[in-house]
Parts: C-alpha cells; structure tokens; sequence
C-alpha cells in the first residue's frame, strides 16, 4: 500500500482502528468499538500533544497518559507498538493470551508505557489526580528559577463510564477545588455502554457538571476533527488555574459498517464478515490481519523518537541543577529511589512501660517524630486527622497557595483518597498515606485491591479497629473488615498491641517493598507493655513473637493481635495462679509470620503444642489455620452495639475470666 504525505495520519489512525480489531478478533473477546472511535484522539495525543520518550518509559519529567476507559486498551497498545516502546507485533496478536504483555486492561509493571492499572471504571480518573497533585508538589519542592525540572502534565481518556461512577465526582470536586490545572482529560463521549444507550441510566449534562467543579470545559461536537482536537488540547495546556476536560463526541466502531454507533461494538469481536468490510471501508485487504504499512510505522517511530531529544535537554537541564543545587539533588534522588535518609530510624520514640495511650496517637507521634528526616512523607485523611491523628505538625496544608504542605485534606471522600494516595504512590518520589475509621475501608477496597496488584505502597492508616471505639455503635464499630484485608494478596495488614508496636509497626511500614500496608489502630487507651518484663517489641517484623513465657514446657499457648494481647496477660497470670502455665504469642501481622522460615515458624507455634486460643475483636475466621483442630477462637460474629467501649468488651466475652475459662476448658 503505497499513500500521499498529507493522508499519512488518517492512515495511521485507520492502522490503529485495525489493528484493534484485529487483536480482539484473534483473541475472541475484547473491546473493539471504543478504540475505533477513539483512535484520532490517541493520534493527536501521540503525535504531537504528549512528551514521552519510548526508549526510557521512566523519563522523569516524561508526561503521564492513564487509560482510564481501560477496556479500550488495544487503543493504547497499538500506540506503544506504534511509537516504538519495548512491544512487538507478536505482543499485539497474543492479546488477552496467558503470560502476554498484552492483557485485557492496561497492567503497570506488565509493559513499558503503562502508568497504573485500570479496568474499574472511575480508578484511573482518580489516580490522574494523584498524579497531579505529585507533579504539583515536585515542582514547588525542587523547581528553582531557571530550572523547570518537573512541568510534566496528566492526561487521560475517560468513557461514559468514568463519568458514571461516584468516585469520579469525588476526584473531579477535590481536583476542582485544588486547581490541579495539569490534569488534561478527554471524555470519549460515545453515548454506548454494554446494555444499549446511555439515556438508558444517563442524561445528566457533563460539561456543566465539570464546570460546577471549577474545571475547564472544552466540547468538540466531532471526534474525528484532527485540527479541532489538536486545539482543543493546546487550549487545555494553556489552562494552568483549572483541570481541563476535552468532551468529544466519538462514534464507536467507527468504520464498521453495521456496528458503528451499537452496543455491539462495545464488548465482543465484530466477527470475521465485519472485519472484512471495516479493512475494506478503509482500503485494507480485507484477507491479511495486523498490516501495518511501512510508511505508517515510519511516520509514528519518528513521532516518538522525538523524546530522545527532549530527555536529553532534560538531562543536561538536571546536569546543571545538581552542581547548583546538590543538596535538593540528593534528596531528589534518594527519594526517586525509593530509599529512605540515613538516621531516620534514631528519630523513631520509645515509650515507657506504665504509659497509657491509643495505638492511633501512638501512630502520630512517630509521624510526627520522623517527619523532618523523611520529606517525601506526606499524606492525611478523609475529613478525619483529629481523630486518626495524621497530621504532620510543624507542616502546612497542601493547598493552591502552598504545593510544598504534607498535609492532605481529602474531604469525606475515602474512595477517591485511596486512588489518589495510588496516584501518588505511583510518583515513586513520594510515601503517601492517608487515614480513615477501619469500618471505612469499605469504601476503599478497589484502590487497595488495585494497589495490591501493582505491587505500590501507599500505607493506610485504619483506627477505631473494633468494637472498643464504644458508643458510635454497630454502624461505626467494624467486625469483618479485619479479614477482608487480610485476604487481599500482596496487602500488609499490621494491628499492633500498644504503642512501641505501633512505632516497630511503622518501621515494617516504610521499609516494606511489594504491596500496600495497612495500619489497624485502636481508638481506646492502652497500657504500654513492659519489654524488660516481656518480649521486646521488635518482634513484630517477624509477624509474631513470643511475648511472655514464664515455664519452658508451657500447657498452650494464647494468641493475640491489637488490645486483646493485654488480656493475654493478664489471663497469663490467673492461669499461673491455677498452676497452668501459658505462653502469650502477640501476632500482629499474618503476612510477616507466613514470610518466615519454617523453623522460626515451629518455634513460635510448635507441632506438639496444640492447645491453641486465639482472642481477636473481630470476625474468627482465619484464625482455626493458627489454633488447630484442638484450639479455640475468641472473636465477634455479629454486630457490633452502642455502649461504653468497656461494657462492650465485657458483654462480648474479652475479658480476663473469659479468656482464663476458654484456656481451662481446651486444656480439661
């Protein structure tokens, strides 16, 4: 196929338009429709819009692109092959495959060029403000006159979907309201999901609803206007007070024949008839599958060569920096490294046994502690750091007056603050964390999932973890959420027993390499325990530890997470009393115990030692895999009430007698 230069780019976008159906149709399951309309936008956006450089995807002041319509991802993948990152066409023709690089939604870590997984409808949307909010912060921290190091901006690709889900409006407020003017969106406005036609469930008026959020709001009435796209988006680039949203209205399954403008184009090949008629409507041969005309690569590996150049003028720019400004260099690259300052760990309090206080303010006071020696620590909470105690003292508010504060008010909108805190994560220059009542994580359990799967760390900080919070009742007081965490692959759950647990707790946290962590606090006083009397604290980075042994050949053994270990203890002692000797394991993190050898493992619960109870204010599953068929569970599998926290735990059987009864009983 031979073709003019000045229809080179209606053939490059009908290459990609192919090649998407083609991939969907070989794999037999896919999304074809939305990357045929969408394919002038990824056009623009490849071609001229966005700064990238294929040869070095982690270009540090390279632009960021997040799919968040992710099941569109044959649009993006075709642009990747196209513009020359590290993907074959092979990698294309096994889209879907076991082991490809190529999955059905946009994976992170997967491919070169992949910002963050999406595929959840809204994640991707909220993870851009993450995104932003980073650059923002990067540039006001080590941006200096004459040194624009970081001037980066976001931009994504959002479908009806997105625009749907609530956690979308929960992003796009607090986006709004921070005047996050980096962040450059373009809403596939194709007016299809999979049971039919949006006016089905949706006919709001999305251009006024973004401008009510203080965004800038361009409509383009015809999708495939190249020049119309081309300065639309340069308006947006041009916008740096607001966050621009580009509506465009596209045709899925552009090209096709009998499909265009149906649901049918949206979830399911087209079938071999109307690929034939799609590669002929665009002068493809309709017999050959993933033709790319050499002209069309040519046109497109230029395209992204160009960032070659502009890495280089960066590098050189950075080169400069670091002579004049060695210290912020230092830091910059440390933090880029994901290493932490030396000394950190000197910072880190150590509490006194006799001394009374909740694991959440326990929590803050190490926050605060070591928040001068690690910089790149930053975070907060959903309407909630009085309670959850996150604040960074001495720090400001990050605001639209002050990009450099560490100290993020993210509204009472705990979804969209996990997919920020991702975005966030995903800067790889910044430890973010945010905090809300452990009952809450409901709220935020895709963006953990999501986090869990990229394998990213931002660390979630959960007080009020039981029915110990007292009087805000059932609705507040969780029961389950403790073993939902749990059972997310890749997901460090840590509840520690007092406070220098808390501060080992935190250590693990940020040391820790491989998913997020979740912090489960209490809200309640508790005693700090005395590590000369007992086991030392840091044995919490092994998961669990022996706490208390007073006999060598102990008759069983109790097993604690959180507050309950204090009534271990406490039962300890009656049971000594009764000639019964036990010994107290504090078992704050089944994650970090798993991670142990085996032999660590029998020594903490040995094969011969099967007279087992565990005590946890929370759902008993799980538990039977530590306490064998000769154990026993104290936990909660009910609902929680309004009382006094204290009445509470007596009613609900955690309490000294009760645990002393239960160890009798197994042992009789």
């Amino acid at each position: 196929m031979s073709v003019k230069e000045d229809s080179i780019q209606q053939l490059g976008i009908n290459t990609v338009r192919v090649l998407s159906i083609d991939a969907v149709q070989k794999a037999n399951s896919g999304h074809p429709g939305t990357p045929m309309g969408l394919a002038p936008i990824g056009h623009v956006l490849w071609t001229e819009s966005m700064k990238y450089n294929p040869k070095n995807p982690e270009w540090a002041n390279r632009d960021r692109f997040i799919l968040s319509a992710g099941h569109a991802c044959m649009l993006q993948y075709s642009f990747l092959y196209l513009t020359g990152y590290d993907l074959s066409l092979d990698d294309l023709k096994n889209f879907r495959q076991l082991n490809s690089k190529t999955a059905g939604h946009p994976e992170y870590g997967l491919l070169d060029g992949i910002e963050v997984t999406t595929g959840p409808l809204g994640q991707g949307f909220a993870n851009g403000v993450g995104f932003a909010i980073a650059q923002k912060h990067l540039a006001a921290r080590f941006n200096k006159p004459e040194f624009e190091l970081f001037d980066y901006k976001i931009y994504a690709i959002c479908s009806d979907g997105d625009m749907m889900e609530g956690m979308t409006s929960e992003a796009a407020s607090i986006a709004g309201h921070l005047q996050l003017g980096n962040l450059i969106y373009l809403y596939d406005d194709n007016h299809i999901t999979i049971e039919g036609n949006t006016d089905l469930a949706f006919n709001e008026d999305v251009a006024q609803r973004f401008e009510a959020y203080g965004w800038h709001v361009q409509v383009l009435p015809d999708g495939n206007d190249l020049e119309a796209l081309s300065a639309a988006i340069k308006n947006a680039q041009k916008e740096t007070a607001r966050p621009s949203l580009i509506k465009v209205r596209t045709h899925i399954g552009f090209g096709s024949p009998n499909k265009v403008n149906t649901a049918a184009a949206h979830g399911a090949p087209l079938g071999e008839a109307e690929v034939k008629l799609v590669k002929e409507n665009f002068s493809f041969n309709p017999d050959q599958s993933f033709e790319v005309p050499a002209e069309v690569l040519k046109y497109y590996r230029e395209a992204g060569s160009r960032g070659s150049k502009l890495e280089a003028d960066w590098n050189t720019l950075y080169s400069a920096y670091k002579k004049k400004y060695p210290k912020l260099a230092a830091e910059y690259e440390l933090a880029k490294n994901g290493k932490l300052p030396d000394g950190w760990k000197d910072k880190l309090p150590v509490f006194k046994a006799g001394d009374k206080l909740a694991t959440r303010k326990a929590s803050g006071q190490v926050l605060n502690a070591i928040a001068d020696q690690i910089p790149n620590l930053m975070g907060g909470s959903a309407d909630l750091s009085p309670s959850t105690d996150t604040d960074l003292k001495n720090y400001g508010s990050f605001s639209t007056d002050n990009r450099e504060g560490r100290i993020f008010h993210f509204g009472i909108r705990e979804h969209a603050m996990g997919a920020i805190l991702n975005g966030m994560a995903l800067s790889h220059c910044i430890i973010p964390y945010g905090a809300t009542f452990l009952i809450f994580s409901d709220y935020m359990r895709p963006p953990i999932r999501l986090a869990a799967i990229m394998k990213i760390k931002p660390i979630f900080i959960y007080t009020h973890d039981s029915i110990g919070l007292g009087e805000d009742g059932t609705t507040h007081q969780p029961v389950e959420q403790l073993l939902g965490l749990r059972s997310v692959p890749n997901v460090l759950v840590i509840r520690p027993a007092d406070a220098n647990e808390t501060v080992a707790a935190w250590r693990v946290a940020l040391e820790h390499q491989g998913g997020p962590v979740a912090l489960i606090l209490t809200r309640q006083d508790l005693p700090v325990i005395d590590q000369d009397k007992y086991g030392k604290a840091a044995g919490l980075e092994k998961g669990a530890y022996i706490l208390s042994e007073p006999h060598e050949n102990p008759a069983l053994i109790l097993i604690g997470t959180g507050s309950e270990v204090q009534l271990l203890l406490a039962a300890q002692e009656e049971l000594k009393a009764k000639n019964v000797a036990a010994r107290v394991v504090s078992m704050p993190s089944w994650e970090l115990f798993e991670k142990q050898d085996q032999a660590y493992r029998e020594k903490i619960f040995p094969k011969a030692l099967r007279h087992r109870l565990a005590v946890e204010a929370g759902s008993p599953l799980g538990w039977h895999q530590y306490v064998t068929d000769d154990g026993d569970v104290i936990g909660i599998d009910k609902f929680g009430e309004s009382a006094p926290a204290a009445e509470l735990m007596k009613a609900y059987g955690f309490t000294v007698d009760n645990v002393v009864k239960r160890a009798l009983k197994l042992i009789s």
